[in-house]
C-alpha cells in the first residue's frame, strides 16, 4: 500500500497543494515553522480521520478560510483508493472512501494503517498513564475492530456511571441498582479490553527489544510492563469493593481506564534513569515495534511518518535508522528534516528510491539533487 498523490486545500498553511509521491521514501526538508510537519499530519488525517497534533478539526483550517479538504489517492492491493476528508466551520466533518461517505468514522480505522513518530512522543515517557493508554489503544484499534468498538462503549458507560455518582452526591439519594445497570455494561467490556491488552503487551516486548538493540547497537535491557487493576481480581468484585470509595470521590476508581505501561531501562524507569539519547532511541524502537505489530495483524504494511526525529542524533545514528526503514519489510516512508545535505547524502549513499521536497512557507518544490 502506498500514497500516490496528495492534494490539500486550505489545510493549515497550505492554500493549495498537489504532490506526486515516491513509493518508498519522501523527504520534506526546510527550516522549522515552514509547514513540513503539516504534510505528515495531513497523511495522518487520511488514515485515522483526525490530526495527530490538534483534536479540534476547525483549528486546522487555514486562517481566514471557512473549510479545508485533504485528498489522497492510494494504491492498495493493486487497486486505487480515493480518500477525502473535508471540514467546514459549523458543519459535520465529511469523510469519504471512493466518493461514498462513511456513516461512522470508526469504519475507516484500519483501512490505511499509519505510524507516526514525532518529538511529541516524549509525552509517552514524561506524562501520565493516559498517554500510554492512548498508545496502546492506537495500536490495537488499527487491527481489531471489536476492541475499538468495546473501548468506545466502555468509555460511554464510564461517563454515565460517573455522572450518576455525582448526581447521588449532590441529591443525597442513592440506589445501588442504578449503579449496577452501568456495571453490567462495564464488566464484560473491561474484561475483553484487558485480555486484548495483555496479549498485545506480551507480543510487543520482544519486538521492541530487538529494535532497540538494532538502533542502539548495544545490549541494554529495555522492558515494557503492562499493569492493570484487573490483574488483582475479577472486575465485578473490584467494582463492588470500591463502591463506597467511588461514592465519596464521585468517580469510578477501578477499571481498565487506570491501566498503565511501565517503561524501564536496566530495570529502572527510563523517565528518571535514561539519557536524552536513550529516551529518544526507546521511543523510536517502540514505534517501530508498533509498526510491526500492525503490519502482522492488520495484513497491510503501514505508512511510516518520521517527523523531525533526527534532531540530536549524529549522522551514524541517522544513517542506521534510514538503513533500517529502507528494508523491503517497511513500505512507504515520509520524513521531515532541517538538514537537506545530511539526509540527501545518506539516501544517495544507500541507493534508495526517494524524492526530496524543499518546503518554504506553504510552497513546495521537488529537489533534483
Amino acid at each position: 500500500m502506498f500514497l500516490r498523490k496528495l492534494n490539500l486545500a486550505n489545510f493549515k498553511n497550505y492554500e493549495q497543494l498537489d504532490l506526486e509521491l515516491s513509493r518508498k521514501i519522501n523527504c520534506f526538508v526546510g527550516d522549522n515553522g515552514t509547514g513540513k510537519t503539516n504534510l505528515l499530519d495531513a497523511i495522518h488525517y487520511l488514515s485515522l480521520s483526525k490530526s495527530f497534533f490538534n483534536a479540534i478539526d476547525t483549528q486546522n483550517i487555514m486562517h481566514s478560510m471557512d473549510f479545508f479538504t485533504i485528498q489522497g489517492e492510494y494504491e492498495r492491493n493493486g487497486s486505487k483508493e480515493n480518500i477525502l476528508c473535508g471540514v467546514r466551520k459549523n458543519k459535520r466533518k465529511q469523510f469519504k472512501r471512493n466518493n461514498k461517505e462513511y456513516q461512522r468514522l470508526s469504519e475507516h480505522i484500519g483501512l490505511i494503517p499509519v505510524v507516526m513518530i514525532s518529538p511529541a512522543d516524549s509525552s509517552l515517557i514524561i506524562e501520565g498513564s493516559d498517554e500510554r493508554r492512548k498508545f496502546i489503544n492506537g495500536v490495537i484499534s488499527q487491527y481489531d475492530i471489536e476492541y475499538l468498538d468495546s473501548l468506545m462503549k466502555y468509555n460511554r458507560a464510564l461517563v454515565q456511571r460517573n455522572i450518576l455518582l455525582k448526581d447521588f452526591a449532590r441529591s443525597g439519594f442513592f440506589n445501588k441498582e442504578y449503579i449496577e445497570i452501568w456495571d453490567a455494561q462495564l464488566i464484560p467490556l473491561g474484561r475483553l479490553i484487558h485480555e486484548r491488552r495483555l496479549e498485545f503487551a506480551a507480543k510487543l516486548q520482544p519486538i521492541f527489544q530487538e529494535y532497540y538493540n538494532s538502533i542502539a547497537e548495544g545490549k541494554e535491557q529495555v522492558e515494557l510492563i503492562y499493569t492493570s487493576q484487573l490483574a488483582e481480581g475479577d472486575f465485578k468484585d473490584l467494582l463492588e469493593r470500591s463502591l463506597e470509595k467511588d461514592r465519596i470521590l464521585q468517580y469510578t476508581t477501578v477499571g481498565i481506564h487506570k491501566d498503565d505501561l511501565i517503561m524501564n531501562i536496566g530495570g529502572f524507569p527510563i523517565k528518571r534513569n535514561g539519557s536524552q539519547g536513550q529516551q529518544k532511541t526507546f521511543l523510536v524502537a517502540l514505534k517501530f515495534a508498533k509498526f510491526d505489530f500492525i503490519k502482522q495483524l492488520n495484513g497491510f504494511t503501514p505508512i511510516l511518518l518520521l517527523d523531525d526525529i533526527f534532531d540530536k542524533f549524529d549522522r551514524k545514528r541517522v544513517k542506521q535508522i534510514i538503513k533500517l526503514v529502507s528494508d523491503p519489510h517497511f513500505g512507504q516512508i515520509f520524513i521531515t528534516d532541517t538538514n537537506p545535505e545530511r539526509i540527501g547524502s545518506i539516501l544517495t549513499d544507500l541507493s534508495i528510491e526517494h524524492k526530496v521536497f524543499k518546503v518554504e512557507n506553504g510552497k513546495i518544490t521537488e529537489s533534483h539533487g
